[in-house]
């Protein structure tokens, strides 16, 4: 990984301090810099490694910050940088993530008040200190008030499955408006990542003002951070949205370049060059014979008006976004020998659900109904039993799971699909189940989770799941990790071995649809499948509306390069029964 966004930020960070101190002209000159590292194609420190004339061949880059640039890449630091960090003792990046509160702002507040941080920053204008200040006054202590929980909010990543819905909506509202030719999610939401720090949208138009007032006269709009020429940024839901507007001839180029990500978008780059090609978010330009490739739009444009032709200029197949992490997909799509992915229509049933005998909200044969209303031609209730992680009397005993097979096939005799009667046990330190085996043979399938003690070592995790995939009744892995997104971690295993033996024993390791969840998340798919263990994409659904959810565990498993022919639930009914041995 290149240390070109390191480099950067620190440049960024002498830029705040020299502007606090009302230098003129030299931060400016400094973030043009910072923005030209950032984005250049080759490490920086291999340019070090070539001498200060390489470095000072990257856009912006003279002497003076050329000499900061290697004396980093030298020593570690930047004498100049931490003589400023010295004179203003300041978290310049926790301060400036408050909307208003630049470096000049922060330098003043330094001074007339001592303020070093967040904390200080709330106490100063929590206790009216603030207005007290020449030229602030109470409306300027009001927006840091206002803008500090807001910052605070902004440093948490969100889960998808809030951006997403967010986007989605967004996305209907611009697309409504005959200004919009085109738009589309960008950043890592269009990747389907878990999580992001914001939303992005791209929008094609020739009326890029008009388009960013539509953005902000939109209903659902709570704060207008700022908004001008072909960008805005809003607040929605409390979740900031970014929108940038670029002419429809540039929609193309511009999704490639603001989907990213950053890796894949830097060996897209570099293919180019190999080409004599430059990429970036304006279109792809012949730079044969220009001696002066610095410029943004330098050579002869050649495409750019869509994504596929990005692509297709450099001979490659398009590359469905939630692939472009720099995992092998540019080689891929070269040799033609991108993976043929799981759809959402590839899917066929649901093998975890959970009814109101235990947490859930409908009755098993309400579940049945729901199920075959929406399309799946298998489901498998599988509540909660009793054990490790169960409170409030959620699980089920081994009697009552009993009597609930009972009852659910005695359901499934009127049903239009299979249903297997199943149980979610779970897994206790050792690896063993919660359930009896005596009940265990009882039931169609087996899905074994951990809920409890999930902070083990990363050896003895391992130990663990391996022991429940080798549980003769196991069947699915669920949700491995046991992790919930913003507050816990869960287990961390040794992925390759945890893949190798569900391979082994034909165990599905499962991803767990539930947003709060994505367990396992795209990384540790691709290591199952290549692998050659068996995918599982549940919905771990409470309620029939959580069928919805199901687009977060296709695309999940997308991300981890899978097929249909690698996930039990693109199978049939009787291949999933063969699989669980029923």
């Amino acid at each position: 990984m290149s240390r070109n966004a390191e480099v950067a930020a620190l440049l960024e960070e002498y830029a705040d301090l020299l502007e606090a101190r009302d230098v003129e002209y030299k931060p400016n000159t400094y973030r043009r810099a910072a923005d030209s590292i950032r984005e250049h194609p080759t490490a920086i420190e291999a340019l070090a490694s070539e001498g200060q004339d390489a470095v000072e061949e990257i856009d912006g880059v003279g002497d003076a910050i050329s000499s900061k640039v290697l004396e980093y890449i030298a020593t570690g630091e930047i004498e100049e940088l931490e003589e400023e960090r010295a004179r203003l003792p300041v978290a310049m990046g926790e301060l400036t993530s408050v909307e208003g509160v630049g470096p000049k702002t922060v330098g003043t507040l330094y001074e007339e008040l001592g303020v070093e941080d967040l904390a200080d920053l709330e106490k100063a204008a929590s206790g009216g200190e603030i207005r007290e200040i020449k030229g602030f006054g109470p409306k300027t202590e009001e927006n840091i008030l206002s803008g500090l929980e807001f910052a605070r909010k902004a440093s948490e990543r969100e889960r998808l499955g809030d951006t997403r819905p967010l986007a989605d909506d967004l996305l209907d509202y611009l697309r409504d408006h005959e200004i919009v030719e085109a738009a589309e999610v960008a950043g890592s939401i269009r990747r389907w990542r878990e999580t992001s720090g914001d939303v992005d949208v791209l929008a094609a138009s020739d009326d890029l003002e008009d388009v960013v007032e539509t953005l902000t006269d939109w209903e659902r709009v709570e704060r207008v951070m700022e908004a001008g020429g072909n960008k805005a940024s809003v607040v929605v839901d409390g979740i900031r949205v970014d929108l940038r507007v670029v002419v429809p001839e540039e929609f193309g180029s511009a999704l490639q370049y603001f989907t990213g990500s950053k890796a894949h978008n830097i060996r897209f780059r570099n293919r180019a060059l190999d080409r004599d090609l430059k990429v970036n978010e304006y279109g792809v330009f012949d730079i044969s014979g220009v001696d002066d490739t610095s410029g943004q739009r330098a050579g002869e444009r050649v495409d750019g008006e869509t994504e596929e032709g990005m692509y297709d200029v450099l001979d490659l197949a398009w590359i469905p976004p939630e692939l472009r992490e720099d995992t092998g997909e540019i080689d891929a799509a070269a040799a033609d020998e991108l993976p043929d992915l799981i759809g959402e229509g590839d899917l066929r049933g649901d093998l975890h659900t959970h009814t109101d005998w235990s947490d859930g909200t409908e009755s098993i044969a309400d579940w049945i109904t729901a199920a075959e209303e929406f399309g799946h031609e298998y489901l498998c209730i599988s509540d909660h039993a009793t054990g490790p992680g169960m409170v409030g009397g959620v699980g089920l005993s081994d009697e009552e799971l009993l009597e609930q097979a009972e009852e659910i096939r005695a359901a499934a005799e009127d049903a239009r699909i299979e249903v297997f009667a199943g149980v979610e046990a779970n897994v206790d330190e050792e690896g063993g189940l919660s359930v009896s085996e005596d009940v265990l043979d009882e039931l169609d399938l087996v899905v074994a989770s951990p809920h409890s003690a999930l902070d083990m070592a990363p050896e003895a995790a391992t130990d663990r799941l391996v022991g429940t995939i080798e549980h003769p009744a196991t069947d699915v892995l669920g949700h491995p990790t046991g992790r919930m997104l913003g507050r816990r971690p869960g287990l961390d295993p040794d992925l390759e071995a945890v893949a190798e033996a569900a391979a082994e024993h034909g165990v599905a390791l499962e991803v767990n649809a539930n947003p709060s969840r994505l367990d396992l998340w795209g990384r540790a798919v691709k290591v199952g499948v290549e692998a050659g263990a068996t995918i599982a994409i549940d919905t771990d659904a409470h309620s029939v509306a959580e069928f919805d959810n199901v687009r977060y565990g296709v695309y999940t498993a997308r991300r981890g390069w899978a097929e249909p022919a690698d996930v039990l639930n693109a199978w049939g009914p009787a291949e999933v029964a063969e699989f669980i041995g029923r």
